[in-house]
């Protein structure tokens, strides 16, 4: 029988950053190991952190970051945010007070063995977000949207009939037991690598006709977010604007949702890192080149740049029931469709 320790490893800063914002945190948080991601000596903690509401009636809203290893400032972003809320608990009393009103869970790095080797797959080869049981409904763009010709190759779905990775179960599972049981949910998971400009994607992944049922809510979100920050630059669109893939988790996810009646809301953050590549040509010499910003002043001011974006993102949480209370749905629904669809 094989032996395993569990490492938090000098090339993976990542989760030794973890490690001390969790001591820094200390009674603020709860922490859950959900799985370990092996290699053949070792195994790496997947960390659930969260803090906030324990009440099944508050609404709840997770962070994800580095469900692609490759794509360290996801994790990154996530773990920026986490610490500035630690540190805020210790003095702002308005965060003491909206914490009693909603749970915030973190899942700063989900594939710790992938970002170990700098793979956007896991340990396996198998790219999680390519891993759910659901398939697109036309051609997916070759490679890109998913296959499952070879673990040697980017973008590989696994093998047809295969239980899901340990790492997108554990996502799943985490979700549902965090997020299921609130009125209201919401997800802002961290990518990098598509474009010149930041966007945050929603579903569908799967399909480019198919609305979501909730598209009211989505353009609400965005309406009140544009509105509110009019200076920023975001685009906020459907994912299948620009491509279409297999095996989605967040599309999975937000079926499973449906089925059992939930309101769960999963966005996407996709960082524009095409912008980083043009300030800084030589540095797509690197592995990690397309999807970090590598300058450490430019990583400094990625971290600033989305703190904006989530805190808004809490607030629009905790006060779920003003806002879809107030929204008028089906002139909502008209407008999504002539702004995304049409």
């Amino acid at each position: 029988m094989e032996k395993y320790t569990t490492r938090i490893d000098a090339h993976l800063p990542e989760l030794s950053q973890i490690s001390s914002i969790i001591q820094k945190g200390g009674e603020l948080l709860r922490v859950e190991t959900i799985t370990q991601s092996p290699t053949r000596d070792h195994l790496y903690p997947v960390y659930s952190i969260a803090l906030g509401s324990e009440a099944a009636d508050k609404p709840a809203i997770a962070f994800v970051g580095g469900i692609h290893g490759i794509e360290r400032i996801g994790t990154q972003v996530v773990l920026s945010f986490l610490e500035t809320l630690i540190q805020r608990a210790h003095w702002d009393s308005t965060l003491v007070d909206a914490l009693e009103q909603v749970k915030l869970v973190f899942l700063p790095l989900m594939n710790p063995v992938g970002m170990l080797r700098n793979w956007r797959s896991n340990g396996n080869g198998v790219d999680l977000m390519r891993n759910a049981p659901i398939d697109a409904e036309d051609n997916v763009p070759w490679l890109v949207g998913g296959h499952r010709l070879s673990p040697m190759l980017p973008w590989y779905r696994g093998p047809e009939g295969a239980p899901m990775e340990k790492e997108s179960s554990a996502l799943i599972a985490t979700i549902k037991k965090e997020l299921f049981p609130s009125p209201f949910s919401l997800v802002v998971d961290c990518h990098s690598g598509f474009g010149f400009q930041d966007r945050i994607w929603f579903p569908y992944a799967y399909s480019k006709t198919e609305r979501m049922p909730h598209m009211a809510e989505i353009y609400q979100l965005r309406e009140m977010f544009f509105s509110t920050y009019p200076h920023q630059n975001y685009l906020f669109e459907p994912q299948s604007r620009h491509y279409t893939t297999h095996g989605d988790l967040w599309d999975y996810m937000y079926k499973e949702a449906l089925s059992e009646g939930k309101t769960f809301l999963p966005l996407t953050l996709e960082m524009g890192s095409w912008m980083w590549v043009k300030k800084n040509p030589m540095q797509i010499r690197n592995a990690l080149g397309m999807f970090h910003p590598m300058r450490p002043h430019r990583v400094r001011r990625v971290l600033r740049h989305h703190q904006l974006l989530m805190e808004f993102m809490v607030r629009a949480t905790r006060s779920y029931a003003f806002w879809t209370q107030s929204m008028h749905a089906q002139e909502n629904r008209l407008l999504a469709d002539a702004l995304w669809y049409e």
